[in-house]
């Protein structure tokens, strides 16, 4: 096929020989040590003026270690959160400023890391859009010539699709996969040394909350997981086959790995994110806290409430991250499934039992603020559960 699927990394769709592995890997097998723990950072920003920003992701990075040893000579891939249109409004403000991370977050990291001595910078998500990735940031306010005034080199890929790699990456689950024993990835998520999650901290109807874990929800391209043939050109989401199970994958794609699981976006969408996050490990979790949303992910869900924690949250480890983050919502991350802000199963518990970190925050050493000082509470659980 054109811009196909490399026959040399996989045939037929299943099995998982021949699968790559990208980063690092904190799995562990079962029985072994407790998952790892990782320090987190808390920092008060009131506003997304970049020097504000620039300021307190400074401090942030510097609490948690700095970026030279992390950033240096480096490629760094930036998964977004952009997810739906980004010029779409919500109660007359913009995309950045409720659902979507607000680009002068992205454009200080760019600046930090710049300044770490980065050589490559590579913004990336998968759009809705047919045009280049930075022609719709552009028109959602990013200013893209600022960011390649930088002295790294920084670019924007859409890995809705193989966008200008050759072919895509099959990289396998390092425990066997919690629902597919591996997945095909846009090459810009294997060729990087660095990958870093920027995301919103919000809600999300069947994950609970939508953090640095499940932004990598959306490394999948909708050009091979938007429908059951490969087409290139598909700006379609991943529903009827990530969250719903409707219909399989192209041929030559991993399999289910247990074609009876339920069919309940409660279940799947939790383990496909943990099974992201085993196949792309984050090196560094960045949470946009400033202004956000509650009551679910984006416009299209009903009922969303304007929050301003003005707060950005940092951790080198996702699990623990995301973790720190719940508490500052008012949320327990260790709330049995089913409960709490979980519609259905917590990605954190399941991301925890595969040994990726822990989500007890009794683990986790915070700096900046204390949790008593971060809190703002969302007041929000989904109105139904295991659906």
């Amino acid at each position: 096929m054109e811009h196909g699927i490399s026959r040399r990394v996989f045939l037929g769709g299943a099995g998982a020989a021949g699968l790559t592995a990208l980063g690092h890997s904190a799995h562990r097998a079962a029985g072994a040590a407790r998952p790892p723990t990782s320090a987190v950072a808390l920092g008060r920003c009131t506003t997304y003026e970049i020097a504000d920003v620039s300021k307190c992701l400074a401090v942030m990075m510097d609490q948690l270690g700095g970026l030279a040893s992390l950033a240096a000579d480096k490629t760094i891939g930036v998964k977004v959160n952009v997810s739906g249109g980004a010029r779409d409004l919500y109660r007359g403000l913009p995309a950045a400023r409720t659902y979507q991370v607000h680009p002068s977050i992205v454009h200080a990291l760019a600046i930090i890391l710049d300044r770490a001595g980065a050589k490559r910078i590579r913004i990336l998500e998968s759009s809705k859009f047919t045009t280049p990735l930075e022609q719709s940031l552009a028109l959602a306010g990013w200013d893209i010539n600022a960011l390649r005034a930088l002295k790294a080199s920084v670019e924007f890929e859409d890995t809705r699709n193989v966008g200008t790699g050759r072919h895509y990456v099959g990289v396998k689950v390092p425990w066997g996969g919690s629902l597919y024993p591996g997945y095909y990835l846009n090459h810009s998520y294997a060729d990087c040394d660095v990958f870093i999650s920027v995301a919103k901290l919000k809600n999300h109807e069947a994950a609970g909350v939508t953090l640095s874990m499940k932004n990598n929800f959306g490394i999948t391209p909708s050009a091979l997981y938007g429908q059951s043939t490969h087409q290139e050109s598909s700006t379609e989401n991943r529903m009827d086959m990530l969250h719903m199970g409707k219909i399989r994958p192209p041929q030559g794609l991993p399999l289910e790995v247990d074609p009876s699981a339920p069919r309940r976006p409660t279940y799947r969408v939790p383990r496909v994110t943990v099974d992201m996050i085993g196949i792309r490990p984050i090196d560094l979790a960045i949470i946009d806290g400033i202004e956000t949303v509650s009551g679910g992910e984006g416009p299209w869900v009903q009922g969303l409430k304007i929050q301003q924690p003005r707060l950005l949250i940092a951790g080198r480890n996702p699990v623990c991250t995301d973790a720190i983050a719940c508490v500052c919502m008012g949320y327990a991350p260790t709330a049995a499934h089913g409960s709490g802000p979980f519609a259905g199963d917590n990605h954190l518990s399941l991301a925890a039992q595969q040994g990726l970190g822990t989500h007890r925050p009794e683990e986790i050493e915070v700096h900046g603020l204390s949790l008593q000082d971060a809190l703002h509470p969302f007041r929000w659980e989904p109105k139904t559960r295991n659906s």
